[in-house]
């Protein structure tokens, strides 16, 4: 199926402005992507039409809702192939997806002395409740190195697995360098030795087919707003199992079945982990960016996105002074680059001066840059709305910016 860039991008009514006099060119998709029509209409839907509290009400308005709420549920369990619906958690995003799994599976199970293993590729967001749970409980959080490629020395993370390891907590695809992990593989050697295994998957949801029971994983985090949804709102698979085996992470409404001031029986998942009134509008409109990418066809998405990524590498070969951060032979579509002689920050400003828009910085992902002994890069990530003439215009750009250092 050939994609009509074109008519998806007119489905996006924000792509359709100027940023200082020139025409928009959004490439900062790996920090949030952009929402479809269909997806707007739906918020505006809910508080229109069905705007209600649900699974309590017994009127029309709260079935409504309940049932929309639920169709997410499925289309998600769908979406990653989970076994069933009650394996599916919503929560904000992927980071309270990983604090959810630190603070209630990690309090009740890890102990001194156990080990928790993560890598360097690794987001702030499932490095600091890590950190913390290691320092509550006097586990030990060993870290798995990369080469200079920006790839997992896969045979340093096998001498780390030990009897003493508990749970492999590891990217799928790096936020900051595109880089897509061997997780199956990880998966695989964890179980071995007992480990339980978490899969950050907030940035290969949208690019990579996620299958949770062919992977094994026993937990598994996304992002909404990374998958042309709403922001706030993400998702936490976890096996049946551990789920009924792990304490409520919040006291409240809905994740109760009885309550007396001697002592509270708690709800069934995945109801126990859902306390208090959910983000009802963005869940619902949710599942309208899942169909979004489901009638596209993932396949088709990443063959866009990565005939993207490998043209601009190409362009920006002979361009002296570009320094590409990030090499691996398996990426997403991020291309995260310096110029020599300039500072991340400077770039990202005059390419925004064109109308270009991309990430600068460290990107949470600190002790990946003082591995590569950078303070940060400038990060280019593409979607399915970016075209092949708007990683020209990035290009050109570029290659000016860089003249201007490297003469």
């Amino acid at each position: 199926m050939t994609l009509n860039i074109q008519n998806i991008r007119g489905q996006f009514p924000v792509l359709n402005q100027q940023v200082n006099g020139k025409p928009l060119i959004y490439m900062d998709n790996a920090a949030t992507t952009q929402k479809p029509k269909v997806v707007l209409e739906a918020l505006a839907a809910y508080y229109t039409h069905d705007n209600s509290n649900i699974h309590r009400g017994a009127h029309t308005l709260a079935d409504r809702a309940t049932r929309a709420y639920e169709k997410t549920r499925s289309l998600v369990r769908e979406f990653l192939n989970a076994s069933e619906e009650e394996e599916i958690i919503f929560t904000k995003g992927t980071t309270e997806g990983i604090n959810l799994v630190a603070s209630t599976y990690g309090r009740k199970f890890i102990q001194k002395g156990d080990e928790i293993i993560i890598s360097t590729l690794e987001h702030h967001s499932n490095i600091v409740p890590w950190q913390i749970l290691c320092e509550e409980k006097g586990a030990k959080l060993r870290i798995i190195p990369v080469n200079e490629k920006g790839e997992l020395e896969m045979e340093a993370f096998e001498k780390l697995l030990t009897e003493k390891t508990k749970l492999v907590a590891v990217v799928h695809a790096s936020n900051a360098l595109g880089t897509v992990n061997p997780v199956k593989e990880i998966i695989e050697k964890s179980h071995k030795v007992g480990a339980k295994v978490l899969i950050d998957g907030a940035q290969s949801s949208a690019h990579l087919d996620i299958d949770v029971q062919d992977l094994d994983c026993d937990f598994f985090v996304m992002s909404a707003h990374k998958i042309y949804g709403p922001t706030g709102l993400g998702v936490l698979y976890g096996k049946r199992e551990l789920l009924e085996a792990m304490p409520p992470y919040q006291g409240g409404g809905e994740m109760i079945k009885e309550v007396t001031f001697e002592k509270t029986t708690y709800n069934e998942i995945p109801f126990k982990f859902e306390a208090g009134t959910p983000n009802i509008a963005d869940v619902i409109a949710f599942q309208k960016a899942i169909e979004f990418v489901n009638e596209l066809g993932k396949a088709n998405i990443r063959e866009h996105e990565d005939a993207l990524l490998h043209y601009a590498e190409e362009k920006l070969k002979g361009v002296k002074g570009f320094i590409p951060v990030g090499t691996a032979a398996k990426k997403v579509s991020v291309l995260s680059f310096l110029i020599k002689g300039m500072h991340p920050f400077d770039i990202g400003m005059m390419l925004d001066a064109v109308g270009i828009a991309v990430r600068t910085g460290h990107h949470c992902t600190q002790p990946l840059m003082n591995r590569f002994d950078i303070e940060g890069t400038v990060r280019a990530s593409f979607s399915v709305y970016n075209t092949k003439e708007e990683v020209d215009k990035l290009c050109e750009s570029i290659s000016k910016i860089a003249k201007l250092k490297n003469k």
